[in-house]
């Protein structure tokens, strides 16, 4: 898995990389909740919240993006940052996700949205899923 945050005026860029498109969903949402909470996901963290999502979309596009935006949802109304996903259920078109995460006091970084601008979940050259992210802030 491989996680790239590129600079962009007033906006938060991420590239995601990973081998299968399940670990894309994840990488998405660690980097989202990094972004929301400075390296959070990358410390040994005791998960108090748990929530579960189920998106339906067009193509696995409109799902990662549609699938950020429930979790930065959730994230805002449990005052919460997730790091950990099981799918339940996962297509390209559809999936049902446990998230746990944990409390907090607040967020070092305000995401306004989760864009579909310059989103195109594809698999490389080497095999691997990628797409690029864009983060309002």
């Amino acid at each position: 898995m491989k996680i790239e945050y590129l600079s962009h005026t007033a906006d938060i860029r991420m590239k995601i990389e990973a081998s299968h498109l399940e670990e894309l969903f994840r990488a998405g949402v660690i980097g989202m909740s990094n972004i929301l909470k400075d390296g959070f996901c990358n410390q040994n963290v005791q998960f108090d919240h748990k929530w579960i999502l189920e998106i339906t979309a067009l193509d696995s596009t409109c799902l990662l993006i549609d699938f950020l935006s429930e979790v930065l949802s959730a994230s805002y109304a449990e005052k919460a940052v997730f790091c950990e996903v099981n799918f339940l259920d996962f297509s390209p078109h559809h999936t049902i996700a446990e998230i746990r995460g944990k409390q907090i006091q607040f967020f070092d970084e305000e995401i306004k949205a989760v864009t579909y601008h310059e989103a195109d979940v594809h698999k490389n050259k080497r095999d691997q899923w990628v797409t690029l992210v864009i983060f309002d802030i």
